[in-house]
């Protein structure tokens, strides 16, 4: 069900201003929202809804704070006809705001596009799952590595589950690759018919990396397709790599193209769930991918097997980001460049495949929730080129830029994060606010 929202009138009749306004703002929200019957501000704290609106306001805000006071969903002033508040109610805002009343006010149409996604995005988390496919929790391949991280413990399921209502499945990697075995071979040949006639696949990607590619992605969408509410779905694919002789990525860029499913490398639940919060509310492209700050020195060219990072002017303030080999898994729609390429990290089986694709240069926000799952980071950046390295685990890595790479490196929250394409740190915060997320800007 979309996101209800409830609009208040502050006079005792409904004044043609505000007739002629929520009319306005049914026409804008399109069907994205279900509207309630409008109700006077007093009776609205008993109402069930997920924001109460506030189309119309007047003088009558200064004399009804109690009744504001009472309300504890958000509460959105969208009072032009734009879609946006009216320059004339800043003084009400402040008024409330310097008595403990937050609202929310979208300065276009886009934002209060945001706020209508979000709202049902909230909703809809209610009743989500996303999938986590692990056998070891963490053991595997590189555990002193992998069982640092905070998505292994159940703390991680249980906040999120608590804090924002999504409910977290783990499932066996091992018995996933078993029925992805068990397809027929029919099955796979037709599948990899239609994917050759659109994909890039580097003519040095072997025949039988491309069909066990397609046979996990047909075993992953016959599971989505029997689970209901599936959001987001993760493999433990590098810590466990030794399960399967393949790897995900073909089968996460097809299943978002298809489906829309968003996708959790390593099954990192936190960045799944930021990706989910981020695309679903803004609609713009996002992709999870490691960070390198300049500042990390030798840790971090070890790690990646490069030489030296780019020459660039104040190298303090930038950011290395790679994974797997290249930048990314990126869909191939949101791309400007993209292609499957034979495998380049060793600790995967020499069958498997990666993802070689770029996101736009130009403006970027990277973003993340934090462990407790009440606080976005966020940062804007931009993108300022991509940098290969011959025989190394970065053929293809992008070169960010932040404000204050001193300041970004204390307080990141993990070195897994999400770039979201353009600036969008205003819209981010506006649609936190709503979500029920603090935004902190790096």
């Amino acid at each position: 069900m979309p996101a209800r929202l409830l609009p208040v009138r502050l006079e005792e009749t409904p004044q043609p201003s505000f007739v002629r306004q929520l009319d306005t703002l049914h026409a804008l929200a399109g069907d994205g929202v279900d509207w309630l019957d409008p109700v006077h501000i007093r009776d609205a704290a008993g109402v069930a809804c997920d924001a109460v609106v506030v189309p119309d306001m007047t003088g009558t805000a200064y004399r009804s704070l109690a009744a504001f006071q009472a309300i504890e969903v958000p509460i959105l002033i969208v009072t032009s006809e734009f879609g946006t508040v009216s320059m004339w109610d800043w003084e009400i805002r402040d008024f409330l705001r310097r008595r403990g009343v937050a609202t929310v006010a979208p300065t276009s149409l886009e934002e209060f596009t945001d706020l209508c996604r979000a709202l049902d995005v909230k909703q809809r988390l209610r009743s989500s799952v996303m999938l986590a496919y692990q056998d070891e929790l963490g053991a595997g391949k590189q555990p002193d590595i992998f069982k640092r991280f905070f998505w292994w413990e159940d703390e991680c399921v249980d906040v999120l589950r608590e804090q924002l209502g999504v409910r977290v499945e783990r499932r066996s990697y091992k018995a996933l690759w078993a029925r992805a075995l068990a397809l027929p071979e029919s099955r796979v040949l037709e599948e990899l018919a239609s994917v050759e006639r659109t994909v890039p696949i580097a003519s040095d990607v072997a025949r039988r990396s491309r069909m066990d590619a397609l046979r996990l992605k047909l075993a992953l969408a016959d599971e989505l397709d029997e689970t209901s509410g599936v959001i987001a779905a993760g493999i433990n694919c590098l810590n466990e790599s030794g399960t399967s002789t393949t790897t995900p990525c073909l089968a996460w860029s097809l299943l978002f193209e298809e489906r829309g499913l968003i996708w959790g490398c390593e099954a990192d639940l936190t960045s799944m769930i930021t990706k989910f919060l981020t695309w679903e509310s803004l609609r713009t492209p996002v992709m999870m991918t490691n960070l390198y700050p300049f500042l990390m020195g030798d840790a971090a060219l070890k790690h990646e097997r490069i030489p030296y990072f780019p020459v660039v002017e104040d190298p303090q303030n930038h950011i290395l980001a790679a994974h797997c080999g290249y930048f990314g898994i990126v869909p191939q729609s949101w791309s400007t460049s993209w292609a499957i390429r034979p495998r380049v990290l060793e600790i995967v089986d020499e069958n498997a495949h990666a993802l070689d694709a770029r996101f736009p240069e130009g403006d970027l926000t990277v973003v993340k929730i934090d462990s407790t799952a009440t606080e976005l980071t966020v940062t804007p950046a931009v993108l300022t080129n991509y940098e290969q390295y011959e025989h190394s685990d970065c053929l293809n890595g992008a070169v960010l830029r932040v404000e204050d790479g001193y300041r970004y490196v204390e307080a990141l929250p993990s070195h897994h994060a999400v770039l979201a394409v353009g600036d969008v740190t205003r819209r981010l915060q506006l649609v936190g606010d709503v979500l029920g997320l603090r935004v902190a800007r790096i």
